[in-house]
Order: C-alpha cells, then structure tokens, then sequence
C-alpha cells in the first residue's frame, strides 16, 4: 500500500507462554486460524490482505487510522468493500467490527477517503440527501478529475462539494485545485469548500449551509440532532 509503509515487522503467532524479543519485530499473539488467513502464494508465509487489514484496523489505537487505512486500500484497487465484508464476520469476535459495517456501507457508496466517510455521516446525522461521491468530471484538457461529492437539485444546480485535507495546502495541490475549481464554476457547478477540520468540529456549520444552498433533506431532523451533530461527528 502506497503511504502506509510501516519499518516494524508485525508477525502474527499462536497464543504462547514465551515469545522472542527481536529488534524490529512485533509479534502478535491470536487464537484464530491463522492457517485460514494465509495467502497461499509461495514464499514466506504472509497473510492474506482483507485479514491483515481488519486485524492492523482493529488494534491500532486511532479509529480514524483505523478507518483510513481500510478507505486506502480500497482507493488504491488493491481490495473491494465486498472483499472485506466477507471476511468481517470470520474475524469475529473483532474489535470495531460495528464500526467497520457501516464504514464498508460507505465505501460501496463510493467514498474513497475518510474525509468522505465523514461527510456521509455527517448527512445522515444532519438529515441531508446523501452525496454522489467520485464524480468523474474531465478537464479541458481530457485528463480525468473526481469530485470528492455532489448532489442534483431539482432545479437543475449540482453543488459540489470538495473536503481539503492537509495535502491540499502544499503549493502545486493548491494551484491545481484553483484551476479545477474555475472549470467546475465556468461548467455553472455552484462548488464549495470545507476542510477536514471543520468537517470533524463544526459539521452543524456545513449542514446549514448546504442546507442554504438546496440540498435537500432526506428526512426530518429529530429533536436535539443539530445539538449532538458536532460531537457525534468527532467520533
């Protein structure tokens, strides 16, 4: 996985009495199968991806790594979210196995970073019709671009939305999402921002103003929502 590199060796064992100290190896003690979990290709043992993943997500201690690291390997082709929801209940019992249902739910939605999963619950929570996540949208030049999320309106708009994480503070990401930005707008795309964030803290602030904007509820918001909406979020 690209930008996942780890210099620590995870070796996943039996459950022991004794196990070596050995610098640049942690040794993870289980009682599953790990016969099940083993890739079957040749050369050293090594597990296979979905159980690694779930098992990594599991017991790393930020849910959000947690999260991210699944929404990676998703983006990046290397499994699929029916992939990981097969293996979900052969590695029960599993610590977060709730949270990752309902992250898999997102991820067939379309969402391919946890910025996006957020932004789903954040509509679910805040009431709103959930977005159309990747939108493929070529530039003039042909080369193609995803919209991070987007809803039709009735009246004929499409306002995007674009969730900016740190990456897109560097210089050339900047510069490049300006000139995306000017192409969405001139296509008469009502585009706006937010980061992750705000995305994370103040999420009642973008449900009002994508509110503002015509998206659409998609159901009525239950007394007290708007108050919970922020810390919900968080977690």
């Amino acid at each position: 996985m690209r930008n996942w590199d780890r210099e620590e060796v995870t070796v996943v064992v039996p459950k022991s009495d004794s196990l070596p100290v050995l610098p640049g190896v942690h040794f993870v003690e289980t009682r599953r199968d790990i016969v099940a979990m083993t890739s079957p290709r040749p050369g050293p043992p090594h597990l296979l991806l979905e159980p690694a993943l779930l098992l990594f997500a599991a017991y790393t201690r930020s849910e959000r790594t947690a999260a991210g690291v699944l929404a990676a390997a998703v983006q990046q082709r290397l499994t699929t979210p029916a992939a990981l929801d097969v293996w979900l209940p052969r590695m029960r019992p599993l610590r977060r196995s709730k949270m990752f249902a309902a992250l898999l739910v997102d991820l067939v939605g379309g969402a391919q970073s946890v910025a996006e999963v957020d932004v789903g619950r954040l509509c679910r929570r805040g009431g709103l019709v959930p977005p159309t996540r990747q939108v493929l949208r070529p530039d003039r030049q042909g080369r193609r671009r995803y919209t991070d999320c987007e809803w039709a309106l009735p009246d004929g708009r499409t306002v995007v939305l674009e969730v900016d994480g740190g990456l897109h503070m560097e210089a050339e990401s900047w510069w490049h999402d300006m000139a995306r930005e000017r192409e969405l707008v001139i296509a008469g795309k009502v585009l706006v921002r937010c980061s992750t964030t705000e995305l994370r803290h103040d999420p009642t602030r973008i449900v009002r103003d994508l509110l503002a904007l015509g998206v659409p509820r998609a159901r009525p918001v239950e007394r007290g929502a708007e108050r919970t909406l922020n810390r919900t979020t968080r977690g």
